[in-house]
């Protein structure tokens, strides 16, 4: 959320221009993108932003992380991931039937939507879950234990203990305005 300050002395005109652009801005900020694809996220959604990191205990070790704006359901939804700097990693787009990773003009299909986390981060990650999870619900999944203890303060660790490597899930987030 962006604050901004009008000094008294502009003139109504102006300020509710400023304003008016700003509305507009805001709006078109909620747009999406479907780049042709049949993939549509509803627009009243469950929409979170933050940082997520991913730690493999595998030989060698592997880590992942990533901005990230995760919208929608387990059933329909999008995950984008940028770099600290606001560069694209991926954009990932999943509905019935379909989904898909989108890196930079590559755009490829896969079976399921855990197939397509697994491309896009390294590793499997209980996308369906972590809705929920994140929601404040302890969805159970095989192997995996969420530590819902920090929701409130914007944090989230899941662990997953089976079937090894360890792998080690950390969220830090914040629930955003439905577009």
């Amino acid at each position: 959320m962006v604050a901004l300050a009008v000094p008294a002395e502009r003139s109504d005109g102006r300020r509710r221009l400023l304003l008016a652009s700003l509305a507009a801005f805001s709006v078109a900020g909620c747009a999406q993108l479907t780049g042709g694809s049949k993939a549509s996220v509803p627009r009243a959604t469950n929409a979170w932003s933050g940082r997520m990191s991913l730690r493999v205990d595998s030989e060698p070790v592997q880590t992942f992380s990533a901005l990230f704006e995760l919208r929608g359901s387990p059933e329909t939804g999008e995950l984008s991931l940028t770099t600290p700097i606001g560069s694209t990693l991926a954009q990932l787009h999943w509905s019935p039937g379909e989904a898909l990773l989108k890196n930079g003009n590559d755009t490829r299909r896969y079976a399921s939507l855990d197939a397509l986390i697994e491309a896009a981060t390294g590793a499997a990650i209980p996308v369906a879950a972590l809705f929920g999870w994140l929601d404040g619900r302890n969805d159970p999944v095989p192997g995996w234990r969420p530590d819902l203890g920090q929701l409130a303060s914007g944090r989230l660790q899941a662990v997953r203990e089976t079937p090894t490597p360890r792998a080690d899930l950390r969220i830090v987030f914040e629930r955003m305005p439905a577009s």
